[in-house]
């Protein structure tokens, strides 16, 4: 007897059955449980959330529920859910990271990439290549950045090793510019054959912060009280060394030099040359504060006190390259470095009325460790001033003597962007990571000189490819991306067709 034929059921996927339950949610959202949270599975689609999206008055009693914290009912809404809320002025989006908690930092980028991308124009920022997850942000939160989106990974490169005072170190270069780690590393090599490099540093420079104020009266003498000096008082590593005044009109100027330890010191002085003004507010009571900073600093711009008197580490990095080396390694004489670095570097710059300007690409090398270590990349301006010297030595001239001298290096292995985990660890490689046990600034002060050696290196290399003629074949082979512009997006060249 023939078997009969039986009616073959329907099956259903996991994904199926999700979509039945959000079906139901949307036509009878009182019947349905609430959302789930989004957090612990990733981020969902904004299609997907709006099967379970809960109107904004049942959010917002969710969100405001007196008898748990604000954090926790946030986990019980959605992303899109949390989205409604602030288009609707509920929660800032500037203060994301402190109603979501430490727990959650990274749901709160996530949520503010939303808010902001659906706003702008281009709508490309929430799903962008922008990256944000995976990252420590409990790190950046009061200390390095606000309204945070994401990071911006910059490609790392390694550059030497260069002997800087007898001891051997990497020179880690962030840059997205191609032949400068390449460049650098052959200047290393030219330098480290000649034995390496020497630094001299100048321990009577430091941060500086300068205030203005005018005076009542420019006949009224006004002498610093020595009540004006509590660094000491507001931190352990701050050491009032030294004032400068300068005077316009009834306007005075002054310049505080402090040591601060392995910090670059910004806020560290700021804290003190804030109290010292509270104390000569009560010496002279008729004097008025206009403003903490006055631009005698000078911070992040150049000026010519800075190249002058210094501001941060002063630093000479100096080194003697043999003759052969020149010829062999950097492709060149002794006599055209030497003839160039003077018509380029001394006479050009005098030209532009450069200030600070006496070098080939000294902020080149500097930037890119600076980006490296998580230093102030704005403190460039005045960090790179240098000027680089060059002259014939040894018996008959053949070999050379090259130096750079760099006044102001602003540069902390504490605080500041060396808290963030990349950066910490550069710094790490290099020995420097963190305040000296023993010798408070030490560290810092071997950054500087690391930095300066490393620029060295970098003037020797590029003015050596100037001299021979080979900077545009370098550049052509390392530094001509093709990836913005594809072959077939390119313009013809204009011209009069033949």
């Amino acid at each position: 007897m023939p078997f009969a034929k039986t009616q073959q059921l329907p099956s259903f996927s996991i994904s199926d059955l999700d979509m039945k339950l959000k079906q139901v949610r949307l036509a009878h959202p009182e019947q349905s449980l609430p959302s789930p949270p989004s957090s612990d599975s990733g981020a969902s689609s904004p299609a997907e959330e709006s099967y379970f999206l809960r109107s904004f008055k049942e959010c917002l009693e969710i969100y405001e529920e007196p008898s748990r914290p604000r954090c926790d009912s946030l986990a019980l809404l959605s992303d899109e859910e949390v989205i409604m809320l602030a288009n609707h002025g509920k929660i800032a989006p500037y203060a994301l990271e402190k109603v979501f908690g430490m727990n959650e930092l990274e749901r709160a980028v996530r949520i503010r990439r939303a808010l902001i991308s659906r706003a702008s124009s281009t709508q490309t920022l929430e799903f962008s290549s922008i990256p944000f997850e995976t990252y420590d942000y409990s790190r950046v939160l009061g200390a390095c950045c606000e309204n945070v989106v994401g990071y911006i990974p910059i490609p790392l490169g390694v550059a030497g090793p260069l002997n800087v005072d007898g001891t051997s170190y990497p020179i880690p270069m962030a840059t997205a510019e191609g032949t400068l780690v390449a460049s650098t590393s052959r200047g290393c090599k030219a330098l480290n054959a000649g034995g390496g490099v020497t630094t001299v540093l100048q321990l009577s420079s430091h941060p500086l912060r300068s205030p203005v104020k005018p005076k009542p009266g420019s006949t009224r003498r006004m002498d610093t009280p020595s009540s004006a000096k509590p660094s000491s008082r507001t931190s352990r590593f701050a050491k009032l060394k030294s004032l400068k005044t300068a005077m316009a009109g009834r306007t005075l100027y002054v310049r505080f030099a402090t040591t601060t330890g392995d910090a670059m010191g910004m806020n560290m002085i700021s804290k003190g040359t804030e109290k010292a003004l509270d104390a000569m507010q009560k010496r002279f009571p008729e004097m008025v504060v206009l403003a903490l900073s006055g631009n005698y600093c000078t911070d992040k711009k150049p000026a010519a006190i800075n190249w002058i008197e210094g501001r941060g580490k002063s630093v000479v990095a100096e080194a003697v390259v043999p003759g052969h080396v020149v010829r062999t390694v950097l492709k060149t004489t002794v006599k055209d470095l030497c003839n160039l670095n003077i018509k380029k570097n001394l006479i050009g710059s005098a030209m532009a009325g450069s200030i600070g300007g006496f070098n080939a690409h000294a902020s080149n090398i500097l930037t890119a460790i600076f980006l490296a270590t998580g230093q102030d990349p704005a403190q460039n301006v005045e960090s790179s001033m240098c000027m680089t010297l060059m002259e014939p030595t040894g018996e008959n001239g053949e070999d050379l003597l090259v130096s750079v001298t760099m006044p102001c290096i602003e540069v902390g292995t504490v605080g500041g962007g060396t808290v963030l985990a990349a950066q910490g660890a550069v710094l790490e490689m290099l020995g420097v990571k963190g305040a000296h046990p023993q010798q408070p600034g030490k560290n810092a002060q071997t950054l500087a000189r690391i930095i300066a050696s490393a620029v060295l290196a970098g003037e020797l290399s590029l003015l050596s490819a100037l001299a021979a003629g080979h900077l545009i074949k370098a550049h052509m082979a390392h530094n001509r991306s093709q990836v913005n512009s594809p072959a077939g997006s390119l313009p013809a060249t204009p011209g009069p067709r033949v």
